[in-house]
């Protein structure tokens, strides 16, 4: 891998579409074919393209994929999302605090906090990992990736957006991620995240009890075919989505719930989201794959008060990056950065240690 092959390695990121157009329909509009609908309120637009994009589910009415033949109809929101920012989109510095774990001169390891966006997109424009490191650190590279000819217009505003990035987590994940502050540092990181040459560790509290101690997920990671905003698994021999190995081993169990580590082979969007509620694993709280209602224990209205009060403790899917090891990208030494879980997570794993201390006294 080279500066012109440099991509960013998914280990998440919610906000990975970008809003190109958005229209409320008047009160007074008739029934008419969305494609048509378009068409008319958008310069340049032919019907064609805008065809196109509904098959590949970028056209949206009230969040939801529709066809180009859906007919629109009054206070529908219409919106058309891409992998890609629109062109207007510019980096705004704003002096957000960042947890920095250690810095040389170049590469900084962050303790990303739950929340934050690590970068610009659909529906998140500032706030984001990514203004604050602008503001921080003026100088940090977008790679020569954007900088090259043979990069295309689409890559080098992705390059543009994502200053010092080799891979990004969840907006509501926790924990490791490492900024390049050298071009040199970024090719290398880079080939390290595409080859996988680097170990990634994450700690789960997710939903049920498991019957072995360890195993290994495998199963194509995809867009999800009917829900855009989340991700579907896919047979390893099927054409839809990308190759992708999580490994999985018991830390503590609870009874209803499981602390797991999860280790990495590859780094798709959603990818130990999505693993997990295809064993029947979903994450605690984890609204987008179902996590966020009660999937094991019992009826009693007490255990339905306690569920709720972790949810309330934890507003977010219980997600936590760990640890990271690598080889630094100048000297070549191999270094290794730990981060302890944080509070809303360590205090409902806490809660459920008393809860599995107390129903084993009960039976």
């Amino acid at each position: 891998m080279n500066e012109e092959e440099i991509e960013v390695v998914d280990d998440g990121d919610d906000q990975e579409l970008f809003e190109h157009l958005r229209i409320v329909v008047d009160k007074g509009q008739g029934l008419l074919r969305i494609d048509k609908f378009i068409m008319n309120r958008t310069e340049n637009a032919t019907r064609s393209k805008i065809q196109q994009a509904a098959e590949s589910g970028n056209i949206l009415v009230n969040d939801k994929p529709v066809k180009s033949n859906y007919k629109v109809k009054p206070f529908d929101v219409i919106t058309v999302v891409f992998a890609h920012p629109p062109r207007e989109i510019e980096l705004i510095a704003q002096n957000i605090p960042l947890q920095i774990v250690f810095e040389d001169n170049d590469l900084i390891i962050i303790n990303k906090v739950p929340g934050m966006v690590v970068h610009p997109g659909y529906g998140n424009y500032s706030g984001t990992l990514v203004n604050a490191l602008v503001y921080h650190f003026q100088q940090l590279p977008t790679s020569n990736y954007a900088a090259t000819t043979k990069a295309t217009k689409k890559s080098k505003e992705q390059a543009l957006l994502r200053p010092g990035l080799v891979h990004r987590i969840d907006k509501n994940t926790s924990g490791i991620m490492v900024i390049a502050k050298s071009e040199t540092a970024m090719v290398k990181l880079a080939k390290d995240f595409f080859d996988r040459n680097l170990d990634r560790i994450y700690y789960a509290l997710v939903w049920g009890d498991f019957k072995e101690d360890e195993g290994t997920i495998t199963g194509n990671i995809g867009r999800h075919l009917k829900d855009r905003k989340k991700m579907d698994v896919f047979p390893p021999d099927s054409e839809e989505g990308k190759h992708a190995v999580t490994h999985y081993k018991v830390l503590e169990r609870f009874g209803y719930v499981t602390l797991i580590q999860c280790k990495l082979e590859t780094g798709r969007t959603h990818q130990i989201r999505a693993h997990l509620q295809h064993i029947g694993h979903s994450l605690f709280n984890d609204e987008t794959y179902g996590g966020n209602r009660i999937l094991k224990g019992t009826t009693f209205a007490k255990y339905k008060q306690f569920v709720d009060n972790c949810f309330d403790i934890l507003p977010r899917h219980a997600l936590h990056a760990k640890s990271l090891g690598f080889n630094h990208p100048i000297t070549g030494k191999y270094i290794n950065f730990d981060s302890e879980l944080p509070d809303d997570m360590q205090a409902v794993i806490n809660k459920w240690r008393g809860y599995s201390v107390s129903m084993a006294l009960e039976e």
